[in-house]
């Protein structure tokens, strides 16, 4: 039986695609040159995928929102990575009494796309697909430290750091040293530098593949993941790490 095929959604798949492949937010009148589409209709195209949370709007340009992310993770169980990464997950938030969170980089910011909560009463959770800042954080600097010193120069390019909380890092030569540092050590930590209050620890998470960037990371108040449970949280995180390193080595 034949069918009428629908060029709104090949349009549409087109313009994903070509995100995917930029790998960098782009305008509309960027996405009809490389598409060879009209204007009017790049832009009827992408605000509608915008206001399904496929498309984000960023300063007038275009990237994948949260929308696209949860179906992702709908297909196939939320596909081989986060599969492979699930179990991990739950055994450190078992361990720690922590909520647990595997993210990716976009941009300058972190998408949640798996987590597995503490079974406390009391605990602090993201909803899977919410976006959060990289520019302050555990999870910032362990992402950022994927990139080089020149991929961390060019990103941060004319921006100014936001102080979330009064230890929130506002120097870009101390921050871009935090990230340096994090990739030596494996490790980053979070006094309360978000949140205020809230302390947490992320490891770059490592697949053998350059994107997407990854990053494990566990979040907490003060008096639950004090100096003593820092430690051996950091301790555990890195031996996890390495395991799902050696996982997808093999």
């Amino acid at each position: 039986m034949g069918f009428k095929r629908v060029n709104a959604l090949v349009r549409g798949f087109e313009t994903l695609e070509l995100l995917a492949r930029k790998k960098e937010p782009l305008g509309i009148s960027e996405i009809a040159a490389k598409l060879n589409m009209h204007k009017g209709t790049v832009f009827s195209m992408v605000h509608t995928l915008t206001e399904l949370g496929v498309l984000e709007n960023s300063d007038g340009k275009y990237i994948f929102g949260p929308k696209l992310y949860t179906l992702g993770k709908a297909a196939e169980n939320g596909s081989n990575l986060i599969r492979t990464v699930h179990p991990y997950l739950e055994r450190i938030s078992r361990e720690t009494n922590l909520s647990a969170f595997l993210g990716m980089r976009s941009g300058l910011r972190a998408i949640i796309l798996d987590k597995a909560d503490s079974g406390f009463n009391f605990r602090i959770s993201s909803e899977i697909g919410i976006q959060i800042p990289l520019i302050a954080g555990a999870h910032g600097k362990a992402l950022l430290s994927h990139l080089t010193d020149d991929e961390v120069n060019e990103l941060l390019s004319g921006i100014t750091l936001r102080k979330f909380t009064p230890i929130s890092c506002v120097s870009a030569a101390e921050f871009k040293q935090m990230i340096r540092q994090t990739r030596e050590d494996g490790i980053a930590a979070d006094q309360g530098e978000y949140i205020e209050g809230i302390r947490a620890l992320a490891i770059p998470l490592k697949t053998g593949k350059k994107d997407p960037q990854l990053a494990i990371w566990v979040i907490g108040v003060n008096g639950l993941l004090k100096d003593d449970e820092m430690k051996s949280c950091s301790k555990l995180l890195l031996t996890v790490g390495e395991q799902i390193r050696q996982q997808f080595a093999t």
